[in-house]
């Protein structure tokens, strides 16, 4: 899903951010100008050529400001159809991946969603965007401390932020509706499909190589699912435990 940049600026960028960044290293924007709000018409208008047809996830993209997502040296390549690094060897994900991922999904107001992996916390955002409840975990504690720290956030009372181990999921708060893992599963987490709902659904990027598959399971009753493929992905690997 990653290609070398050819922009040389972008590289540069790329370089920075592979190292860790820590809670008082992110300088964050604050500002969504026009320009800003023209980018992100054209990267949604980018996306549904890419055959993404659901307008309330396309309505969704086109709300959130990415910038804020992102350092602001970042600024200029923020509305770009691509991942990048945000520290702790994390991305936030290409914006085609959070919609393909969130169409799998198929939102619904007040659904009960657990998200693995909170990282840059823009896919939680589009979630509840949708009108989803999102319960969502990150592993890495520096992670989850500078999400803590964002203001944005605020304007999303209905997601709940927590620090653990995704392979554990949250038990206390089971069952969901739906889950949603942002990294690439070596397996399908036998745990986590525990606390779905029979009926629910889970999205997940699987395999331990380099590429995996996107699947899409429903808990059907007496244990048993029903799993479906689609295309091919690349995601960084879900680790067990916490940082």
């Amino acid at each position: 899903m990653s290609e070398e940049p050819k922009d040389t600026n972008v590289k540069c960028l790329l370089k920075k951010f592979s190292k860790p960044v820590y809670c008082g290293q992110i300088m964050r924007p604050t500002e969504d100008t026009y320009r800003h709000k023209g980018l992100r018409k054209k990267l949604a208008d980018g996306i549904r050529k890419k055959g993404i047809t659901d307008e309330r996830i396309l309505e969704a993209i086109n709300k959130i400001p990415r910038h804020f997502f992102l350092d602001s040296a970042f600024d200029d390549v923020a509305y770009e159809d691509r991942a990048f690094p945000i520290g702790e060897g994390q991305t936030i994900s290409q914006p085609y991946t959070v919609a393909y991922q969130t169409l799998l999904l198929q939102v619904k107001p007040f659904d009960k969603i657990l998200e693995i992996g909170t990282g840059s916390v823009y896919q939680a955002c589009v979630l509840a965007e949708l009108g989803a409840q999102v319960y969502t975990i990150e592993r890495q504690k520096k992670l989850f401390d500078t999400t803590r720290e964002f203001s944005f956030l605020k304007k999303y009372p209905n997601i709940k932020f927590f620090y653990g181990d995704g392979y554990e999921g949250l038990p206390t708060y089971a069952p969901f509706d739906k889950i949603l893992i942002t990294a690439a599963a070596p397996e399908i987490p036998p745990k986590l499909l525990e606390q779905l709902k029979v009926g629910g659904m889970m999205v997940l990027p699987l395999g331990a190589g380099e590429v995996q598959q996107m699947k899409r399971v429903t808990r059907l009753e007496r244990g048993a699912v029903k799993e479906e493929v689609f295309d091919n992905f690349s995601f960084v690997p879900m680790i067990e435990g916490k940082k």
